[in-house]
């Protein structure tokens, strides 16, 4: 055999072994990624995940069991979860180191532990400003019904309660010249505000860690906690929830606001002491509230707020429109696609 053909049938050799160890690598690199989704969500989300990942769901309008949670996280590389599931060292233990994101579809992440997280560089991402005009509407409309009465009327004449026109009947409290106070001017506290003012509010005032250049659009004045509540006829709960601000809305708080007040609560339910809310409500501290999320969530029917006339309670509905949680829902699913793509998630939590 000649030297020649040695050296040739060494190079087919050679260009064989490559070809094999590319298409080998190649097939390692397109393995489809694993995700676990914690309930059945708007479709949205899936079908931007579903032609690259191989998904896992839990199909249930109900939050998935924990034993459930952590034995199906086990070896997946991405996690889409929403506020009700609690992501701890002990689910991320479970996930195995293979986990490499998280996405929640939601704006609130105190079900998630941050700090977990950061330790094992897993980001997340959650789902700001598509949900804002919705949980913006809600906000509104709660604040209405509640100031005007509106579900407490419509219960009387279904009672058959409703009899002669009275102009001492059902009286409310309306905006028309009011001073409302916003504890929380970010995205939804603003979009709140902007609602808010053609309704001929007077005066807006708001709280936080430090004022804001977007205030000005609506002349709200930046003023300290117990300001805002001694001087307002609407109080709002519009901040995120921390371990700073846990039970902010207390006794001590409820005290400083004005008899006629009116409290409306759509961020978190954490915010409030919820004890002290029924007596102030019981005692007349205050003249009303509206809450659209309690602690725990649901809210039991033995709760002493479901007694009450003068407290409007809804099932945490803020963002409950078919264009907002389907777009919370898309949000989610570009996260995670983003970062296993290598890409930069388009909402991550800093």
């Amino acid at each position: 055999m000649s030297t020649y053909s040695v050296i040739k049938g060494t190079h087919k050799l050679t260009r064989g072994l490559c070809v094999f160890i590319t298409r080998s690598f190649s097939s390692m690199s397109n393995r489809r990624p694993k995700v676990y989704v914690t309930r059945r969500v708007p479709p949205d989300g899936l079908e931007i995940l579903r032609p690259h990942c191989e998904i896992t769901q839990w199909d249930s309008e109900k939050p998935v069991p924990r034993a459930e949670l952590i034995r199906q996280i086990a070896g997946k590389d991405a996690l889409f979860c929403l506020l009700t599931d609690k992501i701890d060292g002990e689910v991320l233990n479970a996930a195995g180191p293979q986990l490499k994101c998280i996405g929640t579809m939601s704006v609130g992440y105190d079900h998630i532990d941050m700090t977990e997280c950061r330790e094992r560089n897993i980001p997340v991402g959650f789902t700001p400003d598509v949900l804002t005009n919705a949980t913006a509407e809600l906000t509104v409309g709660l604040l209405l019904a509640t100031s005007r009465r509106l579900i407490e009327a419509s219960q009387s004449v279904r009672e058959g309660g409703w009899g002669t026109w009275d102009p001492c009947w059902m009286l409310g409290h309306g905006l028309d010249g009011s001073t409302v106070g916003v504890v929380g001017l970010g995205r939804i506290g603003m979009a709140v505000a902007r609602r808010l003012a053609p309704f001929g509010v007077k005066r807006f005032l708001y709280s936080g860690h430090s004022p804001k250049n977007e205030a000005n659009e609506i002349g709200a004045e930046f003023v300290d906690f117990d300001d805002l509540l001694s001087n307002s006829d609407f109080v709002l709960g519009c901040c995120a929830l921390t371990k700073e601000n846990q039970g902010l809305f207390d006794k001590d708080a409820f005290s400083k606001m004005k008899s006629n007040a009116i409290f409306v609560n759509t961020s978190r339910g954490g915010l409030v002491n919820q004890t002290d809310l029924y007596q102030a409500l019981v005692n007349h501290q205050i003249a009303a509230a509206g809450l659209d999320v309690t602690s725990p969530e649901p809210l039991p029917t033995d709760s002493p707020l479901l007694t009450l006339k003068n407290c409007v309670i809804l099932p945490h509905i803020g963002s409950a429109t078919e264009m907002a949680r389907g777009a919370m829902s898309a949000l989610t699913g570009r996260n995670i696609l983003s970062f296993l793509r290598g890409e930069e998630m388009p909402c991550r939590i800093k």
